[in-house]
C-alpha cells in the first residue's frame, strides 16, 4: 500500500499496533486521506477550524449518515490526539451525531419460508437456510470452514464474529444435512461455500459440458469464499419472486432467528450469546418486534386488573 504522505504511512503503523481490525484499519486510513485531498495538503498539517470545516461539508454537502459521521470523527480523533498527541480540541466534543436506528424488518415464519423456497440453486437456499437457523451475519457464514461444524453435538463454531470473537451456536440436523449435499457437489477440503471464480469456463472440456459441473469443479480448488455483494444480489432477486415487499435484505434473517426464538419462548440472553452481541442491550430490540410479548404483557395486565379492581370486589360473592 502506497503513502503520499508520510503522515498516513506512519499513522497505519500506529492503528495496527493497535490491533484493530482489517477493515476498521482501511475504514480509519480511508477517512484520514480524505480529509487530507480535501484541502489539497498533509492531514497533518490540519488545524482545529480545518476540522470544523470538513465535518460541516461531509453533514452538509456530502450528506453523510450518522453512522457514515462518526466513523469519520473517530478515525480524525485517532489520528489528530492519539497518534500526533495534539491537544484535545473543542470540535470533537462539540460534534453531535443524532443516531436513528430504526426497527429492524421482520417476516413471518410463512414468508421466511416462501422466501427460501425462492432460492435459485442448492448454495443459496443452503446459504439462506443456515443464516436463519443459527442467526448468522452473512461474513460469518461465507467464511465457515468444514471443520467448523461439529455434528455430534449440533453445534457450528463462529471463528472470529464481529470484534473477532469465537462463539458456538446450535445447528439442527437437517441444515447439516444440507450443507452435506451441497458440499458433496464441489467437495472443497476447507471451505463450506467457496467461489466459482471468473475462469471457472476454463473447466468445460467441450463448449457443450454442462455450465453447473464445471462451476462446482472450480469450486474444488478455489480459497476463497463466494463475494459477499454476489449472495446480496441474489436476496434481492429472491425478495422480487416471492413477492414480499417488507424491505428484506440478508441480514433480515439474522433479525428473523432472534425474533422467533423470542416468540417461543427463549431466554433473550441466550438469543444474545447466541448472535454474538457484546451486551444485552443489543439483543433487547427484538423484544419490540415480538407479538407473542404483547400479547403475553396484556394476558398479565388483565389479570393483574381483576385483582385490584374495586369492579372485581362487587363481584365477589357476599360483596
Amino acid at each position: 500500500m502506497s503513502f503520499k504522505y508520510k503522515s498516513i504511512e506512519e499513522f497505519a503503523q500506529f492503528i495496527q499496533l493497535k490491533d484493530l481490525a482489517p477493515k476498521t484499519q482501511e475504514r480509519y486510513l480511508s477517512h484520514i486521506r480524505m480529509a487530507g485531498l480535501h484541502f489539497g495538503m498533509d492531514p497533518a498539517k490540519l488545524k482545529e477550524p480545518h476540522i470544523k470545516e470538513y465535518f460541516l461539508f461531509l453533514r452538509n454537502t456530502k450528506n453523510y449518515t450518522p453512522n457514515s459521521m462518526n466513523q469519520s470523527k473517530v478515525a480524525l480523533q485517532t489520528f489528530f490526539h492519539g497518534y500526533l498527541k495534539f491537544p484535545q480540541w473543542n470540535v470533537f466534543p462539540d460534534l453531535k451525531i443524532r443516531r436513528v436506528d430504526p426497527l429492524p424488518v421482520i417476516l413471518s415464519i410463512q414468508e421466511v419460508r416462501r422466501l427460501l423456497r425462492s432460492a435459485p440453486t442448492l448454495r443459496d437456499q443452503t446459504i439462506f437456510t443456515l443464516i436463519y437457523n443459527c442467526g448468522l451475519r452473512i461474513g460469518e457464514c461465507l467464511a465457515l470452514e468444514v471443520k467448523d461444524i461439529d455434528s455430534d453435538r449440533g453445534l457450528l463454531h463462529i471463528r472470529k464474529g464481529k470484534g473477532r470473537k469465537d462463539r458456538y451456536v446450535p445447528i439442527t440436523s437437517s441444515v447439516i444435512i444440507m450443507l452435506r449435499q451441497f458440499w458433496k457437489l464441489h467437495k472443497n477440503p476447507t471451505l463450506l461455500f467457496p467461489s466459482t471464480g471468473r475462469h471457472w469456463k476454463t473447466f468445460k472440456v467441450s463448449k457443450h459440458d454442462d455450465d453447473q459441473i464445471a462451476k462446482y469443479k472450480a469450486m474444488r480448488i478455489s480459497n476463497k469464499p463466494v463475494s459477499k455483494s454476489a449472495i446480496q444480489q441474489v436476496m434481492k432477486d429472491m425478495v422480487l419472486t416471492s413477492g414480499i415487499i417488507k424491505g428484506v435484505t440478508t441480514h433480515t434473517l439474522r433479525h428473523c432467528y432472534a425474533t422467533h426464538l423470542l416468540e417461543a419462548g427463549v431466554s433473550i440472553r441466550v438469543i444474545s450469546k447466541y448472535l454474538g452481541h457484546a451486551t444485552l442491550n443489543q439483543t433487547l430490540v427484538y423484544a419490540h418486534l415480538t407479538k407473542v410479548s404483547e400479547d403475553h404483557t396484556i394476558e398479565v395486565l388483565i389479570k393483574l386488573l381483576n385483582q385490584v379492581s374495586p369492579l372485581a370486589d362487587k363481584e365477589r360473592p357476599g360483596s
